[in-house]
Parts: structure tokens; sequence; C-alpha cells
């Protein structure tokens, strides 16, 4: 895949950063054709409703845990008399399993799929082609958020949130610059021994070492991904202290010297934390993940009018900010950034990295080098003896 240039202005999270990149091996190894196994391609999904110009009295949301402003919801539901329903899964591929074995009557009017999941769940008719005539603030999403590869002209999705990953690290224990992956594992072999912790996720592992190599973070060779397994295992499982989902609880009880972490996770850690200059996040060279989550309409609803108001009103400057502050993630409209400096946020450099990195960053695949990451994540799991 060519790495596309991004281009924009740029409570305790532990449910959501949990569910969020979770990729557990269980569900990883079975890959998401096999949750998609129960719909096929060419079977029947129930029918949609169409929007009639009437609003519904109710609207369902299947999304992950703790991912929304519980004020901004309320207001939608005060302003449009909608009764909103929160369910939460806990990956992408428990979605699409659910809406999958449902074939359209899931009850779910709006879901939060990754970007990198919506050309499956399209082709197994599982997402309602928008219609952006009903979404007039659409007009308020960045260009460099809108059409992404993997849902050219936002046929079925609209840019809810997008982060990337980097690590944090204790400048009171390692007191060297720190800048790039390569970085990482060096300190994480010598001044973070025994106190270096990497995220539950063997994507994000993995591409730790192919990064640090400056090889293609999303490479399905097996040949490499048996060099970065043995490496990982060599290098690093003897150092690793834990297998962590957020950064906030080991920033905030100073208990450990580096962490991998999101950076939306980065940020709630340093405003928690009592000593914010004793932590450097980084977004290292030569390149880190970039996910997106998406609104989209789940095939089969049976709210249509709520849900297209509901994305409508998120795409809103004002509903916007206050997700954003409230997750710690860019949520792609524009001029969250100047606002952000005008009402001084906490750390917006975190928020909205410069374009330089931006530049840099590469969207994770889902392919056919998945099921051989999850083997080099076990056998690191196993052999580093980390909880």
């Amino acid at each position: 895949m060519t790495r596309r240039p991004l281009r924009v202005l740029a409570p305790d999270d532990t449910v959501r950063r949990i569910s969020r990149r979770l990729f557990l091996s269980g569900l990883a190894a079975a890959g998401s054709s096999a949750a998609l196994a129960a719909c096929g391609a060419g079977d029947a999904i129930a029918p949609s409703l169409d929007p009639d110009g009437e609003m519904e009295s109710q609207l369902n949301v299947y999304t992950w845990g703790e991912y929304d402003d519980p004020d901004v919801i309320d207001a939608f539901s005060a302003r449009h008399g909608v009764r909103v329903q929160m369910d939460n899964f806990g990956s992408n591929e428990e979605m699409m399993a659910k809406l999958g074995a449902a074939r359209g009557t899931s009850g779910y009017d709006i879901i939060v799929p990754t970007g990198i999941y919506i050309p499956m769940m399209a082709e197994r008719g599982l997402l309602q082609p928008l219609d952006h005539g009903l979404l007039p603030n659409l007009r308020n999403l960045s260009p460099a958020i809108a059409d992404q590869d993997w849902d050219p002209g936002n046929e079925y999705s609209v840019c809810k949130a997008w982060g990337t990953t980097g690590y944090v690290y204790d400048r009171t224990v390692i007191t060297r610059p720190m800048t790039s992956w390569e970085d990482f594992l060096l300190a994480a072999q010598d001044e973070a021994s025994g106190s270096t912790t990497v995220l539950e996720d063997p994507w994000e592992v993995c591409a730790i070492w192919l990064a640090a190599q400056g090889e293609d973070v999303n490479t399905d060779d097996p040949e490499l991904l048996q060099l970065c397994e043995d490496a990982l295992v060599d290098s690093l499982a003897p150092h690793l202290r834990a297998f962590v989902s957020t950064a906030t609880t080991g920033v905030v009880q100073g208990s450990f010297a580096l962490i991998q972490a999101y950076n939306g996770d980065a940020r709630q850690a340093l405003m928690e934390t009592g000593e914010p200059e004793r932590w450097e996040f980084v977004f290292p060279t030569p390149t880190a993940n970039l996910w997106m989550d998406n609104w989209c309409i789940a095939a089969g609803t049976q709210h249509p009018d709520a849900a297209y108001a509901f994305i409508d009103a998120m795409l809103d400057p004002e509903a916007a900010f206050a997700q954003m502050d409230y997750v710690g993630y860019d949520t792609g409209v524009v001029g969250l950034r100047e606002r952000a400096e005008q009402e001084e946020l906490d750390f917006p450099e975190i928020v909205f990295p410069d374009q330089e990195i931006l530049d840099r960053l590469t969207a994770s695949e889902y392919n056919d080098g998945m099921e051989k990451r999850v083997i080099a994540y076990d056998r690191l799991v196993a052999e580093s003896g980390a909880a």
C-alpha cells in the first residue's frame, strides 16, 4: 500500500483503550473473514428503512466503550427528542460477527468500525451507503480526513476520530533524547530494562521492530515476519515488564519507565500525573500507525432519520471539539487545532501532530501477515513472563 500523507490541522480511559485497538490471539488468528463467515457476500440482508423526514424517537449505536462525551450525547437527545442507546463491542471482529449473523436484524442503526475493515463490511452488505445530502455538516470535515483509500468518496463512512502510536518515557530514567523506534529498543535493553511495556496488540508490537529496521510495517512476507518474531523474543522479551492497553496507569503511578502508547492515551496520562515535566511523548521515526474509527449506518437500520441527524450533529464544530477534548483524539473537523490553541487545551501538540509527523504515518492493513504477527506476539508474551 502506498503511504498516503495525511494533511490535517492536525475519566479513566481503560475500557476504551482495551477495546479500541486490541487484537487478542483468538480473534486475530480467526481473522475478519472468518468473523464474517456467517454472512456471505450473497446472503440476503434485511432491508433498511428509507429516511422520510420524520424523526424517530430511538437510536441504537454499537461502538467502542467510553468513546463519547455523555454531555454531547445528552444534548443530541434533548434537541431531537431521540433516546440514544449505546452498546459496546470489544473488537472489530466481534462487531462484524454480530452484524453478519443478524443479516440486517441486529437492531443497530450506527456502528463505529475502524477504517481498514470497511471494505470487507461493504462487500458483505453490512453497511448502508450514505446520502451526503442528508449530512450538511459533512462540509466541516477536513479534506485530509475525507476520501480515504479504504472508502473513496466517503461512500459508507465519516471519520469519528483518528490517532497514532508512539511511546512515553521517564526522563529521570532515560536522560538522552529519544526520537525513533530504534531508540525505544535500545532503551528497553538498557536504562528501561525491566520497566518497559508494550501494547496488547500484535500489529503494534511487530511494528516496533519492523519500523526500526526500515521495513514495511504492513509486510506479509513470512520470512521477514519470522525474523521479526525471533528478534523480539531475543532482544525485547527479557526486558519487558508488562503488556498494557493504556499508558495512564503507568505514568500516573510511575511504575514504568518506557511505555508504548497511543497519542490520546499519552495525553490523558500527562493530564493526570502530578509530574508532567518528568515524561516525554515521542512520535517515533521512521513511521507509526495511523488508524481511524468511523461513523457508519448499519444495513437494516430502522431509524434512518435519527441516524443521519446524529452523524450530522457529531460533525458540528461544537460537538466535534467536545468529543476531541473528551477522548483525546482529533475528530477530523476543520478548525479544531486553532480553537484548541485559543482555549489553551492541554497538550495540543499530542492531539495535533505537526505536518512532518503526519506525512510519515502509515495506515495499518489487515492482510495475510496478521496470523504470523499473532504467533509472534503470543511467543513474545510466553517468553517474557510479563503480565
